[in-house]
């Protein structure tokens, strides 16, 4: 019986033998190391000893999570555009308006839900966006419950107010989109990992689980995805029709 720390980067799940790992920690701000490779993002100070960080995105080919996050956060953008386009249109046409009004029903709402920031500067953007987030969605209901009753109150209530709530949530928006460095970071943690002959972190997106499984349950690959001079697989691992790949041994750039 063995047991496995299972962690996800983009769209695929690893694994590392639980014996190799010392710690799981939030990754943190970092020193950058001149003339380094490409694959270690710095290095950190962490009980007394100084530690490189092996960056995983960057071993497997994997874009930076920062851009990643700007991929979904456009689509939020364009979302909330659409969602005021169709709330002008309802309003002003007297159709029905069949998106939502609760700021946590909405994929950006579900998102921010879910997100904790330990960068003080990302908290304070977060909680201005937060809050120009539900008051947007609250004015777009007041707005449609107006509606019912004077359409005409309702359609200068939409002119007036929703316009400059509507900027003013995109604004924070777009400044939080410009942080997303910092709140990569603040979701990404780090696995201090013990080699052969170092200790290293190595930073991923999210820690899935703990695995306990009998070694004979890792099937052996033909695929070479994933893997380079710093990382070597065992095999691929099927739970619940989720394929995990395993580690066998992992390196860092001298």
């Amino acid at each position: 019986m063995i047991d496995l720390i299972v962690f996800s980067v983009g769209n695929s799940r690893y694994a590392l033998n639980i014996e190799n790992i010392q710690r799981i920690i939030q990754a943190k701000e970092l020193t950058a190391i001149p003339s380094s490779s490409e694959l270690i993002d710095g290095m950190m100070s962490h009980e007394g000893r100084v530690i490189k960080v092996l960056n995983f995105r960057k071993l497997i080919g994997v874009i930076p999570y920062d851009e990643e996050l700007k991929k979904s956060f456009e689509k939020f953008k364009i979302a909330h555009q659409e969602w005021m386009e169709a709330l002008v249109y309802a309003v002003e046409n007297g159709t029905p308006f069949v998106k939502t009004t609760n700021p946590h029903k909405c994929d950006l709402g579900m998102w921010l839900d879910k997100f904790n920031s330990y960068d003080d500067k990302v908290s304070a953007v977060l909680n201005d966006l937060l809050q120009s987030h539900k008051d947007l969605h609250s004015l777009g209901g007041d707005i449609l419950d107006l509606y019912k009753v004077d359409v005409q109150e309702a359609q200068e209530m939409l002119k007036k107010e929703m316009n400059a709530q509507f900027s003013k949530s995109m604004g924070y928006l777009d400044l939080f989109i410009s942080e997303l460095e910092g709140v990569s970071s603040s979701l990404q943690k780090l696995i201090l990992y013990e080699g052969k002959n170092t200790t290293f972190a190595i930073k991923v997106d999210t820690i899935e689980d703990i695995a306990h499984i009998e070694e004979s349950m890792i099937m052996n690959s033909n695929e070479e995805h994933g893997s380079s001079e710093y990382l070597e697989l065992l095999g691929i691992l099927d739970i619940d029709g989720a394929l995990i790949n395993i580690i066998k041994h992992i390196d860092i750039p001298k």
